[in-house]
C-alpha cells in the first residue's frame, strides 16, 4: 500500500489487518521513536477526521504539521499540487489531504513521494471513515458477513455512503439504501427501501446528514424528520439489538431526533473514538511500507508506577 486513497484497493484480508491493528493499538499504546512529520493538508472544514488525525499522530509520537489554508499560499493561488510538493521539500514524510475535488488524489500520487492518505475527496471517497465504521460495526456484532446495514439520508452527495456501501458489500453485509427524493444515487447498485422499512430491517442504522454545500440547488425539505429521519417512534421499532451510526456533524432533529444522539443505541461517539485508532494503524501500515518505520523503532511505552 503506497498511498490510502480507497478501501477499494484493499484486500478483505488487509481490511481486516487494519481493523486488528486499530484495535490492538487501543491497548498497546505504540510510540514512534524517530523524527517523522506528517502534514494535515484540509481544504475542508473539519473536526472530527482533522482533530482525530491529530490526536492519533500525537499518540504515535510524530510531529504535526497543519496547514491553514485560510492564511497560506493557496490564498495566492497555489495549486494543491504545489502545497503538498512545498510539504514533502521541507521535510514532510506523510500527508492527510482533505480537498472539494473527487479525484485530487489523481494529481498528486503519482508525483510525490512521500505516503499520502485520503482524508475525503469531495462527494467520491471517505476511506477512514468508512474503516472506523467497520470496526465500530465488528466490536458490536462480531462480524460483518450477514448485517443488515441500511445507509439513509443524503446518498447523492456522501462520500461516506459510497466507501462504506462497497466495502460492506465486500465483506459480505447485507446493504440498503434509503433517501428523500432528488438524494438518491442510481450508480450505487443497491437496493432503496423506505425509512419504515430501514428501521425494522436494519441491525445497523447509518444515518447522513443534509449536505448542503454539495447541492447547487435549494436542498432543504419541509418536515425531513418526520417523513424521512430517525424519528423516537421510528427508533422505538428498530430490532432490540439494531444500533444508530451517524459520521457526523450532526443536524439534530433533521436527521435524527436530538433525543436519540446518545440514546442506549447509539454508537456515534464510539465512532469518533475508533477514529483515532484506525488512523494511527493507517500512518503506521504506510511508514512501514515506505520504509520510514520498522518494528525496531516502535516501541510500547510501559506505564511506570513510581513508588513514594
Amino acid at each position: 500500500m503506497r498511498h490510502f486513497i480507497s478501501v477499494n484497493q484493499l484486500s478483505v484480508k488487509e481490511i481486516h489487518s487494519l481493523l486488528d491493528t486499530a484495535e490492538s493499538l487501543r491497548n498497546e499504546n505504540k510510540k514512534v521513536n524517530d523524527q517523522i512529520f506528517a502534514a494535515n493538508l484540509f481544504f475542508e472544514p473539519s473536526t472530527r477526521t482533522k482533530m482525530s488525525f491529530i490526536v492519533a499522530q500525537r499518540k504515535l509520537g510524530l510531529e504535526v504539521l497543519d496547514l491553514h489554508e485560510d492564511i497560506s499560499s493557496t490564498r495566492k493561488g497555489e495549486t494543491l499540487y504545489d502545497t503538498a510538493k512545498t510539504f514533502e521539500s521541507i521535510g514532510a514524510n506523510l500527508l492527510i489531504v482533505r480537498h472539494h475535488a473527487d479525484t485530487w488524489f489523481e494529481d498528486l500520487q503519482d508525483q510525490i513521494s512521500i505516503p499520502i492518505i485520503n482524508g475525503g475527496a469531495g462527494k467520491a471517497e471517505h476511506p477512514t471513515q468508512c474503516l472506523l465504521d467497520l470496526l465500530t460495526l465488528y466490536q458490536e456484532f462480531g462480524r460483518l458477513r450477514g448485517l443488515n446495514v441500511v445507509i439513509v439520508g443524503d446518498i447523492k452527495h456522501s462520500r461516506v455512503a459510497r466507501s462504506n456501501a462497497n466495502a460492506l458489500k465486500r465483506l459480505g453485509a447485507k446493504v440498503s439504501l434509503c433517501a428523500a427524493p432528488g438524494f438518491e444515487d442510481h450508480s450505487l447498485d443497491f437496493p432503496y427501501i423506505t425509512i419504515d422499512e430501514a428501521t425494522k430491517k436494519c441491525d445497523a442504522l447509518m444515518l447522513l446528514r443534509i449536505q448542503h454545500e454539495r447541492h447547487t440547488t435549494n436542498s432543504f425539505i419541509d418536515d425531513y424528520l418526520k417523513n424521512y429521519g430517525l424519528t423516537k417512534e421510528r427508533e422505538k421499532r428498530m430490532q432490540k439489538h439494531a444500533i444508530i451510526l451517524h459520521p457526523a456533524p450532526i443536524n439534530r432533529g433533521v436527521e435524527i431526533d436530538s433525543d436519540l444522539v446518545e440514546c442506549e443505541r447509539s454508537r456515534i461517539f464510539k465512532q469518533m473514538n475508533n477514529g483515532v485508532f484506525i488512523r494511527m494503524a493507517i500512518m503506521i501500515e504506510l511508514l512501514q511500507e515506505w520504509g520510514l518505520l520498522n518494528e525496531n523503532i516502535i516501541e510500547k511505552r510501559e506505564k511506570t508506577v513510581i513508588s513514594v
